[in-house]
């Protein structure tokens, strides 16, 4: 774990969410406050409904609508225009979600450079970056293949790598491993901690699994809005 006294890579000061449900106001987010340092792993621990995602969405500048404030590397997401925040999300953040949301058209090489080009990373480096992380999570041999032709724990190594491929600050992941089964859950997890421990990127993982959520250097619970 890295020293206290170094920068955190994201910060939320006072984050809250509401919404408007059948005429009632429900308070998803109530004043989160959070910060997590370069390399540092954190397990979002809660039950399904408990505003997980909700959070993960802030984080990652995905919607509108939450008030606080959200520093991302330095970088005040809601002092920055709409071209800002994208860009903040483009070189500071990757993403891994339940559901690998692979493009079904594309092998598995192609799935992890794509992202890259968009970044305007060279193809030959997007390449060899791709196979680089490819390999390191044991898909050296499935390579050309499309996700119609992967087992659902291949898939989530490809989205794995995916959301590695442009070397974030910080991964987010929304139970990366929660629509597999316990054994494969296990093993993918256990690359995804050692690839993303390896590259020394910072990760905020949610997920329902107390068990899971102990293999991570620390634990927060989010519990009635508010991070326990």
């Amino acid at each position: 774990m890295n020293d206290l006294g170094v920068k955190p890579v994201v910060e939320l000061k006072a984050l809250t969410r509401s919404f408007e449900q059948g005429g009632e106001r429900i308070d998803v987010l109530r004043g989160v406050d959070l910060a997590i340092r370069p390399g540092e792993i954190v397990a979002l621990l809660g039950p399904s409904g408990s505003g997980k995602s909700t959070l993960l969405q802030a984080v990652g500048l995905l919607e509108g609508g939450f008030g606080g404030e959200i520093v991302i590397a330095g970088h005040s997401a809601e002092k920055s225009n709409s071209r800002a925040r994208t860009a903040l999300r483009r070189d500071h953040l990757g993403f891994v979600y339940q559901f690998h949301h692979l493009l079904p058209d594309f092998d598995a090489l192609e799935n992890v450079v794509l992202p890259q080009l968009v970044a305007g990373t060279p193809r030959a480096e997007a390449e060899a970056r791709a196979q680089e992380l490819l390999v390191a999570l044991g898909l050296g041999h499935r390579l050309d293949h499309r996700p119609s032709q992967l087992s659902g724990g291949e898939q989530q190594r490809v989205a794995v790598a995916r959301g590695l491929a442009n070397k974030p600050d910080l991964v987010l992941a929304d139970e990366p491993t929660g629509n597999l089964d316990e054994a494969t859950s296990d093993r993918v997890l256990a690359e995804f901690l050692s690839l993303v421990r390896g590259e020394g990127s910072a990760a905020l993982i949610a997920t329902h699994n107390e068990r899971l959520a102990q293999k991570m250097d620390r634990v927060v619970r989010l519990h009635e809005g508010l991070l326990a």
